[in-house]
């Protein structure tokens, strides 16, 4: 497959991270963000997620910390929109979207993929494309319940050792979600490497996105 080096553009000083609820963005696209940094330290990073309570919120913060590190230039913001209700609160939810628009000016926005099931999840990527509209846009997957899982066209090659800290930076902060039946290294691990053969990985693991809209040269 052809590499188009993302890491390793000099356009790439910003970049925005969207999740519906506290652990999202760790799952959907935590390994391309360790990547990222792994290649440029000196990114600038908002992290944003809509959803949480006391408890949620504290996991989320922490999680934020070991993914992105130290250093002013990451910013990360945890509100408490409804979980489950994101489409009946568009109107307050897109107020807020207009507001980061005068805050951020990403060139990169990792948000959720709009054919996901969830209504969260869905809302958000609407919002994230409205909003954005002349920005590169990629959009993660989450494994869940609803089996919505579909056929992404980008794809981001992790180590060995980004993947096995994702899962285990996951594991360790969410201890809220542990009882969920699905939540376990393995359903993490198996689709990074099922992404990870598909797009013939070096390090055997990938993690995968969509992407709607891409100008490849100007």
């Amino acid at each position: 497959m052809l590499d188009l080096g993302i890491a390793n553009v000099q356009g790439l000083q910003r970049l925005l991270c969207i999740g519906a609820h506290c652990d999202d963005i760790e799952i959907g696209c935590g390994g391309t963000v360790l990547t990222l940094l792994e290649h440029r330290p000196e990114l600038e990073i908002d992290w944003v997620v809509f959803s949480s309570d006391a408890v949620r919120a504290r996991e989320a913060a922490a999680s934020a910390a070991d993914f992105l590190g130290p250093g002013s230039h990451r910013r990360v913001r945890v509100l408490d929109y409804r979980n489950g209700y994101f489409p009946s609160m568009v109107d307050s939810i897109k107020d807020y979207f207009e507001r980061l628009k005068h805050d951020v000016s990403p060139d990169l926005v990792l948000t959720h993929h709009r054919g996901d099931f969830h209504q969260d999840h869905r809302t958000l990527a609407e919002l994230s494309w409205n909003t954005f509209r002349n920005h590169c846009i990629l959009e993660y997957e989450i494994p869940k319940f609803d089996g919505d899982l579909g056929r992404p066209n980008a794809y981001v090659a992790l180590s060995d050792a980004v993947m096995r800290r994702k899962v285990d930076l996951i594991l360790r902060h969410f201890g809220s979600q542990a009882g969920k039946q699905w939540w376990t290294a393995s359903t993490f691990e198996a689709l990074m490497r099922l992404r990870g053969v598909e797009c013939n990985s070096p390090g055997g693991y990938a993690e995968a996105f969509f992407g709607q809209k891409l100008l490849l040269l100007r």
